[in-house]
């Protein structure tokens, strides 16, 4: 638990650190050219990233809403035969770049967070999917039999035995995911929405390398600190990995 408490503790800081305006503007002065405004003044670096976990968090919960049912489903005795088809859709998934999908759906759902959340969630829902179908996969079938021999069956049999011995791979899984989520997202001003690729964009379109920093370390910060919180929170589920590991 105190890893995770950690964790938890280090979000108001990173909120804290990402308010400082004056500590990044003496930071990143150094590679600004002369005459260039240092950091984007438009939306603070706070304000972004708000809103860039409001739109990670949206599409990972899209991502979970379809990978957890559909893997599930894909591994019991009904869906078996589409196992290899559920796979490939996740793999396709993952070889779809996120700004097609950003212009692709752009006639449908014009400039605007819908058209990012679907392009996060194409991006997005590989890493989850595989994560349940390697974690319910690789059950042994030993394991399966012995716990049918202590009268454990269906659903009993899922959540005391199958769920438990595939939530290390899930939880990873679902990391990963996140992570590439929160990464992807810095495309989001592409459709009009604001994220914390705001700045990368702005910088990248006056050739500023002090504003293209400002977004890309807020982005570094933020996925590092969402993978080390999920990682926590994965040993706290799943202890018996630890153990055994």
């Amino acid at each position: 638990m105190r890893p995770l408490l950690r964790t938890l503790l280090l979000w108001p800081v990173l909120w804290l650190a990402l308010s400082q305006t004056t500590a990044w503007q003496w930071l990143l002065a150094p590679l600004a050219a002369p005459g260039q405004t240092v950091l984007f003044d438009r939306t603070s670096l706070a304000a972004l990233a708000l809103a860039h976990v409001e739109i990670v968090g949206l599409a990972l919960g899209a991502v979970l809403l379809v990978a957890l049912p559909l893997g599930i489903w894909a591994t019991r005795a009904a869906g078996q035969p589409f196992l290899g088809a559920v796979r490939s859709l996740g793999t396709l998934s993952q070889t779809i770049p996120p700004v097609a999908v950003l212009f692709l759906a752009l006639p449908i759902f014009g400039f605007g967070r819908q058209a990012v959340v679907l392009a996060l969630f194409v991006y997005g829902l590989m890493p989850s999917m595989q994560g349940v179908l390697t974690g319910l996969s690789t059950v042994s079938p030993a394991v399966r039999e012995a716990a049918r021999g202590m009268g454990l069956e269906g659903f009993d049999l899922f959540r005391q035995v199958e769920w438990p011995l595939a939530l290390p791979a899930l939880l990873a899984g679902v990391r990963t995911s996140a992570v590439l989520l929160t990464a992807t997202a810095t495309l989001a001003p592409m459709v009009g929405v604001e994220s914390l690729g705001t700045p990368i964009l702005a910088g990248l379109a006056v050739d500023n390398t002090a504003q293209v920093a400002e977004g890309t370390v807020a982005v570094a910060l933020l996925a590092m600190l969402t993978s080390a919180t999920l990682r926590s929170l994965e040993h706290i589920l799943t202890p018996w990995s630890r153990q055994t590991a």
